[in-house]
């Protein structure tokens, strides 16, 4: 049996789960994952190291992740779908589980397309979906997760600042431009409490612009597949989240796009070295070559065809 629950944001979620657990093995999170999830590890007083990347794939690197968990004792692991590329690694889950019952697997699918059923052939205690700011479906609120209801589990109310929230993820962008390492200091910035639709009204919410909002998505894409070599691209399961290259001359890029008005990121930084100590080399590799071209409601075609028009210039 599962249980649902609903918050503000994904990472309330993980937070109530993180100080619910009496467990403080550490955790671990693969090196290029959005900081909000290791800043509520800190939040949260929990530990966690970091996994470098596959050498061919911007996802965690299961063999050495297995290799940690069969060698040396750790309370969980979040494995997070880089990009929002749906596949998940249902036989990794298995075999973790089977080697340690007690770990804790969260599968977080924050920037995949929201789901509203729970997967039955997951092995994951948790798993994660998002419908907040820069996610695949944005509503501009919101978090959900199907949790196993044995699972302890317990709503905790904190003090909320928007400036916080604000400070915080503007320290973040600032040290990892720099990459020094961080030091996290306390402050009101995770929202825990908010008013929220019941599951049905949230439901309807998400059937009702998911389809057009992938419609969208799939119009834009269709302009970078079309005028962008191939050799360039990121398979396609990484590719309904943001359009996804990987550039050598990325920061030209990215400059001269925004010097025509436009726009695109370099998600996601290597945060390892920052945020916890070590090194990943193909997490830190990907990271200077990648970019991230918007495909939704913010973009349309003819900026699309722009921002082909400065890429194919400067290759």
């Amino acid at each position: 049996m599962e249980k649902l629950v609903l918050a503000p944001r994904a990472s309330t979620i993980l937070y109530n789960l993180l100080v619910t657990r009496r467990d403080r093995r550490p955790f671990l999170l693969q090196a290029n994952i959005c900081s909000i999830v290791p800043l509520t590890f800190m939040k949260a007083g929990m530990p966690f190291e970091f996994v470098d990347i596959a050498p061919v794939t911007p996802q965690m690197d299961l063999q050495v992740a297995a290799h940690l968990l069969a060698t040396r004792r750790f309370g969980g692991l979040l494995y997070a779908h880089t990009y929002g590329d749906p596949s998940t690694p249902l036989d990794f889950f298995s075999e973790i589980k089977t080697l340690d019952p007690s770990i804790l697997l969260i599968d977080d699918r924050a920037l995949c397309v929201p789901d509203l059923v729970s997967d039955p052939e997951s092995h994951a205690d948790v798993v994660l979906y998002s419908t907040g700011c820069a996610k695949t479906l944005d509503l501009g609120f919101g978090g959900y997760g199907f949790m196993k209801d044995t699972l302890p589990y317990r709503q905790h109310v904190l003090p909320y600042c928007v400036g916080d929230r604000e400070a915080q993820e503007e320290a973040c962008r600032q040290i990892i431009a720099t990459g020094n390492p961080f030091v996290y200091q306390d402050s009101n910035w995770l929202q825990t409490e908010g008013v929220l639709p019941e599951w049905s009204v949230y439901c309807r919410q998400i059937q009702d612009e998911l389809d057009a909002n992938l419609a969208k998505r799939r119009i834009i894409n269709a302009v970078y597949l079309s005028r962008l070599p191939a050799e360039m691209q990121l398979p396609s399961a990484c590719q309904i989240w943001r359009f996804n290259l990987c550039l050598l001359r990325r920061n030209d890029v990215l400059k001269a796009i925004f010097a025509a008005g436009l726009f695109a990121s370099a998600h996601y930084t290597s945060l390892a070295g920052i945020m916890a100590p070590g090194i990943c080399p193909y997490a830190e590799k990907l990271a200077s070559v990648i970019i991230n071209l918007f495909n939704d409601h913010h973009f349309t075609t003819n900026m699309a065809e722009e921002t082909c028009d400065i890429i194919l210039k400067l290759m």
